[in-house]
Order: structure tokens, then sequence, then C-alpha cells
């Protein structure tokens, strides 16, 4: 077994080293990394076979141990036998191996096993580790269903459609969490009237990257619009997204599902991942946040307008949607459907079946006065809409594609309640 070493000059190199090159281990040491952008490229050589890391390298959060796995490398991480702590806040960052410098020689042996467990997990399995935080296989605790809503350039009504949706399972009082993960410039705080100074996605990515967010931790991020609705603000300028890397995103993403039964993520637009030919392995993936939301939603649903340009650009996308997550189910939805078009529903349904194979599953009607009273008074359409007809389509949606009944609507409690209130 081949592996490489970036150990920060801990006091336990020596030694590791020296069991690395005993005679008999069945490990060969190909190189000695100073920092984890030596170690990730190493490992994106192809190399190795295992990485042994410190708990305390700088640098080490849960992009690298993402970008690690990707190369086909699998970190472990080396701590001190008696730091219980910090071997738990590793664990929470995203790593399945964590061994003490003592136990180096039982590296083969561990990493084959690991190896072989990865393999026969079903696809997009996710693993829960005795810290309740899940790196790969779904644990005993049930998770909340995650929902991505995606959608072309072209500004199809990603957002409306998500906060719609959010509010719909909210209203039939499903503990629901909406993300704003637009890596672009989310519009779901303007949308809401909330203020966000502090980023809600930031904080949670931030705790993340060291190991310490869990289901209470996100709970501390998420701001409460009613008893069953909650929000996670995006980012609040464009420019900051090198601070939402995936690695971050998909702890965020999990510790959500340990939070809410229904979890709706507004994603970004682009598909498209030509940094990584533009840059190093180590370069940051703008839209790495958006392909591995696609890649672990249970379901995402394709959003596009009604009109020509719409339609044509909604049918390029799914093909490459199924692209870049070809194991996820994907939901087409068409938006802004008007009699002025000249279209019926039957004559688009034929357009995406041609094109695509695939029948929309809901069409929402262009409902412009909702959507600016809405908009205007920075409240949800269950709020402020109830009987429009695009509240009412939504509704049908959120039926649809998170299985519960489309029950009489209910009046809402008032936007803030005291934290004490259920949900």
């Amino acid at each position: 077994m081949h592996v490489l070493l970036a150990a920060a000059d801990e006091p336990w190199e020596t030694s590791v080293v020296r069991a690395l090159q005993r005679p008999g281990s069945g490990m060969t040491l190909v190189r000695r990394c100073i920092d984890v952008a030596e170690a990730v490229a190493t490992a994106a050589s192809g190399q190795a076979e295992a990485a042994l890391l410190s708990a305390h390298l700088s640098g080490l959060d849960t992009d690298v141990l993402g970008r690690l796995l990707e190369a086909g490398t699998e970190p472990v991480v080396i701590t001190d036998p008696d730091d219980v702590e910090t071997a738990a806040r590793v664990t929470r960052m995203g790593s399945a191996c964590v061994l003490s410098w003592r136990d180096v020689a039982e590296l083969p042996h561990l990493v084959q096993a690991r190896v072989e467990a990865r393999r026969s997990l079903p696809p997009r399995a996710e693993t829960t580790t005795e810290e309740g935080f899940a790196t790969e296989a779904v644990g005993e605790s049930p998770l909340g269903q995650l929902i991505a809503v995606w959608g072309p350039a072209g500004a199809p009504g990603r957002s409306t459609v998500a906060v719609g949706l959010a509010a719909a399972c909210a209203e039939r009082r499903l503990p629901t969490l909406l993300i704003d993960a637009d890596v672009y410039g989310g519009a779901v705080s303007s949308m809401l009237a909330m203020l966000d100074e502090v980023s809600g996605i930031l904080a949670a990515a931030r705790l993340a990257n060291t190991g310490s967010l869990d289901r209470d931790a996100l709970t501390q991020q998420v701001r409460r619009l009613g008893p069953w609705l909650h929000v996670l603000t995006g980012l609040p300028r464009a420019d900051r997204w090198p601070q939402l890397r995936p690695g971050a995103l998909a702890q965020i993403l999990h510790a959500s599902r340990q939070l809410a039964s229904v979890v709706v993520v507004d994603c970004g637009f682009c598909l498209e991942l030509d940094e990584e030919m533009s840059f190093d392995t180590a370069a940051p993936r703008r839209n790495g946040a958006t392909t591995m939301t696609l890649e672990r939603a249970d379901i995402v649903l394709a959003v596009g307008s009604a009109d020509p340009l719409g339609l044509t650009r909604l049918a390029r996308g799914v093909l490459d949607l199924r692209d870049v997550a070809p194991d996820t189910e994907v939901a087409v939805v068409v938006n802004r459907l008007r009699s002025t078009l000249g279209w019926s529903r039957h004559d688009i349904a034929a357009i995406l079946q041609r094109f695509t194979g695939t029948d929309p599953v809901a069409y929402l009607p262009e409902d412009q006065q909702a959507v600016d009273r809405s908009a205007v008074a920075g409240k949800t359409l269950p709020e402020c809409a109830p009987g429009s007809p695009l509240a009412v389509a939504l509704a049908a949606l959120a039926a649809e594609v998170a299985g519960i009944a489309v029950a009489p609507r209910r009046r809402w409690l008032p936007r803030w309640v005291p934290a004490s209130a259920s949900g």
C-alpha cells in the first residue's frame, strides 16, 4: 500500500515513519508533505492509496478531505490516543478513519476495510458516525427529504418556486427548512424582507469546516419565519462564493436533514466545472456546491419558463443535469404558463417529451399580482395571497413531491413566534 504523510512536525512523526518503513509492514511511504496543498496535489497524481494527516495540520477541513477522496486516496487522520475531543471534531468534519499514531501498523487493514465498505454502499447513501453526523451511510434516525430547486440561466423563477414550495410544506405542518445556496447571489433574504448582514449559510460553513457543526449548532444559524418554516440565509454578496465549499455544504445538508422533515435548497443555475481545467487541483470550485447538492438530493425540480426561449434552455439544461447527477430523480416544472403564448399544456408537454423524454409534473400559472403582493409585503404566498392561482398550484406541487395531502388551508400564525413554540 502506497501512503503519503503530512504530519505538521508532530512529535510522533519519526515513530510513524519508522513504522511505515519497517520490513513486512505492507506499506510504502511515497512522500512526506509539508502542507495540505502538497498532500492534495500528490493524491491527485495517483501516487497514494492513503494519506496520513495530522489532526492539527493547518488548513485541514472538509474540503481537503473531500478532494482526497475524489482522488481515490483514503484520508486517515492521526491523533493522540488520549485526545478524544480532537478525534470527535475530525469525525464531524467527514473523516471516516481516525487513528492513534501508536496504531499505525493497523493502517493497511483499516484502509482496505474502508474501501470495501464504500464499494458496498448503495448510491448516494450516507454513513452515520458515532457522533450522529453522517459521512456516507444512513443512520438509525430518519433523515428529512432533500428537494433541490434548479433552473437554467434566464431567471425562470427558481427562487419563487423554492420559497413557495417551502411555504406550502410548512403550511401543512411539516417542519421545513429553506436553504439559499445560490453561489451567484441568492434572493431569498430579499424576497422575505430579512436582513442578511450575517449570512446563515456562511456561519454554518465555518462551523462545518472545523468539525463543529451538528444539529444543535445549525439551529443557532437558521431564522424562524413561523412555527414550521425556517430559513438559512444565503451569500450576502456573490463574490463570497469561495467560502462555500462543497465539503462544508455537504455537512450542512446532512445536519439540515436531521433538523427538518423537508429541506428545500435554492441552487445556482450553472453546472459547468471549467475551473478544474483552468487551475490546479486545489482551486476553489464555484459550481461545486451546486453540483454536490444536485447529486445528493432526493429529487431535483428543474424549473423553466413556458416561453420558447425558456423551454429551449430548460430542455438543454435537463440533459446537462442528467450528466451531472445521473442517479438523482429529476422532475420538470413549467413556470409562468399564460394564455397569451397560444400554447396548451399538451403542446408544452409534447415539446419537452420530444427533447428530454420527460413530462412536466407541474404547470405553474403566470400570477404577477400575487408575486408582486408577496414581494412588496416581504411574505410568502400562503401568508399574503393564500387563494391565488400560483399559491394553489404550488400547494399541489408540494403534495406531489413531498407526499403530503392537500388539506384545507389554515390561517398562518404571526411571522415571528416565541422561541419556545413547537417546530
